[in-house]
């Protein structure tokens, strides 16, 4: 009986899968066609970080850098070593689609494994397990990152199957007798946490939330003792990749919290972009604050206005009614966990959100409200389940459903054709891509041989576009990061000293170290990039021309 259950949920599965697969390729078709792919400079970054894993003139797994974690560049790799597909933006795609499609499998499992193998002929219980993966699926925000690069959708998808496994695990280990050993499933939810810890932050926080939920369950258990070894099983998974990732920054960066603290971490890019006398962002050291603009960005990552505001009083039902139903449905409530971490990031760790109707009425980082999406569409099903269930008449079931649906139809087709996240991707990039295609142009004119000297940190977008390998470059990356405060004979470090010797050419955004190197190496300027929004950029001719000479130089 059980396997015939089995078998029907496979075939059920399948055909989830067959139907996220058809969606992510015909969005991800919809934004490539129109360039849209690249819009996020972290979407640039990411690819160009994987990139120069294998392609600079130091190449090698130090080039992964310290402030985002290593396995979206990882996986991105093998997919940017042909040229085309790193230029377009595509091979970094490809990671976001796949965990896209295995997001979707995994919510679909979780609500469908709550209600039970024995309810797989309930109409009912099918209809919430599959409108659960269609309000994650169909999601228009969602269905624009898992066309990128971005690593939401990535960290989602090792999120919803760490919670899949969990509640798997508190399940087995709730029933006596159990023939299957309930270890198993938390040593799977174990290396799924693994993976959210190599791909965000937030994983950190998953893990240590599920040590201790996962204490208290074996605490509670008959299969205590059973359970003991998988718990240390789990807790190590949990724990690994914090303590290599913190050793790595020690040995590496010569300081254990270099991603934390460093120049380029978030809390280090606000002490350089604050304003004195001023709050740095809404919600610092205001946790009340920052839990509701996180809240509003979920909202807003779902629909606008009042719909918006129905989605909330359907989830806060959603999770009422399952409480009253099902109490030992309570794993499904860690799909809450993003709350409490985002609350704690924006009021103390230097994360800013900025949403469009709130101060400062912009839109930055707003795509982190995604990350509320899996429990909005599993307790908005279970809302639907619960309710439709209390009616015997088919009638009165189906009004039900379609309620639910028109809140979901009807939030969407508002959102469709200009969902936030590519609001706040394409109205933050516009100058910066006009300044890197303006700048791509110039660069493409330069000999095919030419070296470079350039900070990748602003415009790698550029070279991107004119398909310069990135072994022709010197950049900030090329020397040994162990060396503090620098490395006297890094590469980098030698070409800012003396630009001729090692390149033919110098980029410099005004300002930026290199600037400041090549007007006190007297550099001639043969080109001012200016875009409104932007620093000038200056492309510079690396060799000084005696002083007899001429004023020509080479363009």
């Amino acid at each position: 009986m059980k396997s015939d259950a089995m078998s029907r949920w496979d075939r059920e599965t399948l055909r989830v899968v067959q139907f996220a697969v058809c969606i992510s390729f015909f969005a991800f078709l919809y934004y490539f066609r129109h360039g849209d792919l690249l819009l996020y400079g972290d979407a640039v970054a990411h690819t160009n970080i994987a990139r120069k894993v294998f392609d600079s003139r130091t190449p090698g797994l130090l080039q992964l850098g310290t402030v985002w974690l290593p396995l979206p560049h990882l996986l991105i790799i093998p997919f940017v070593m042909i040229d085309s597909m790193w230029q377009s933006g595509v091979g970094a795609s490809i990671p976001s689609l796949i965990a896209y499609v295995l997001g979707t499998a995994g919510i679909f499992r979780l609500v469908r494994g709550s209600l039970g193998f024995d309810s797989m002929s309930s109409v009912p219980a099918r209809v919430a397990a599959w409108f659960a993966a269609s309000i994650y699926a169909v999601n228009p925000n969602l269905l624009y990152m898992q066309a990128t690069a971005m690593t939401e959708t990535l960290y989602l998808a090792w999120f919803i199957w760490a919670v899949v496994h969990f509640a798997e695990f508190v399940q087995e280990a709730s029933v006596s007798g159990e023939s299957r050993n309930p270890s198993s499933s938390l040593v799977k939810c174990g290396l799924c946490v693994a993976g959210a810890c190599l791909t965000r932050y937030d994983g950190w926080f998953l893990g240590a939330a599920l040590c201790v939920a996962a204490l208290a369950v074996m605490l509670r258990s008959s299969h205590e003792k059973t359970l003991r070894t998988g718990w240390v099983k789990f807790v190590l998974l949990s724990a690994v990749v914090p303590v290599l990732w913190i050793a790595y920054n020690a040995v590496v960066y010569r300081n254990p919290l270099e991603f934390s603290n460093g120049p380029y971490s978030a809390k280090g890019i606000e002490l350089k972009t604050s304003v004195a006398g001023s709050p740095p962002h809404p919600g610092t050291h205001n946790l009340i604050e920052a839990g509701n603009y996180f809240l509003k960005s979920g909202e807003l990552n779902l629909a606008n206005g009042s719909w918006g505001r129905l989605w909330v009083l359907v989830l806060l039902l959603g999770i009422g009614a399952t409480t009253l139903n099902e109490r030992r449905l309570w794993p499904l409530l860690l799909l809450g966990i993003p709350l409490p971490f985002y609350m704690l990031s924006i009021a103390y760790g230097g994360v800013p959100i900025f949403i469009p109707a709130w101060w400062p009425f912009t839109r930055y980082n707003v795509r982190y409200g995604l990350e509320f999406l899996p429990m909005f569409a599993v307790f908005t099903a279970l809302a639907g389940y619960f309710i439709a269930s209390r009616f015997r008449e088919a009638k009165r079931k189906a009004a039900v459903a379609t309620a639910f649906a028109v809140l979901v139809v009807g939030s969407y087709a508002f959102i469709w054709r200009d969902p936030i996240c590519y609001q706040e991707a394409w109205i933050n990039s516009r100058t910066r891509i006009a300044l890197e295609a303006e700048l791509a142009s110039n660069l493409k004119k330069l000999p095919r041989d030419a070296g470079v000297l350039m900070y990748l940190g602003d415009h790698v977008g550029a070279l991107q576009r004119a398909g310069i390998p990135l072994r022709r470059v010197i950049y900030e990356g090329n020397h040994r990061t162990w060396k503090q405060p620098s490395d006297p004979d890094g590469l980098w470090e030698r070409a800012l000293d003396n630009p001729g010797h090692y390149v033919d050419y110098v980029i410099a955004s005004q300002s930026d170290e290199v600037s400041l190197r090549a007007q006190k190496n007297q550099l001639i300027s043969i080109a001012v990039i200016h875009v409104s929004g932007q620093q000038p950029v200056t492309i510079y001719w690396a060799h000084p021309l005696p002083a007899d000479t001429p004023g020509n130089h080479p363009r």
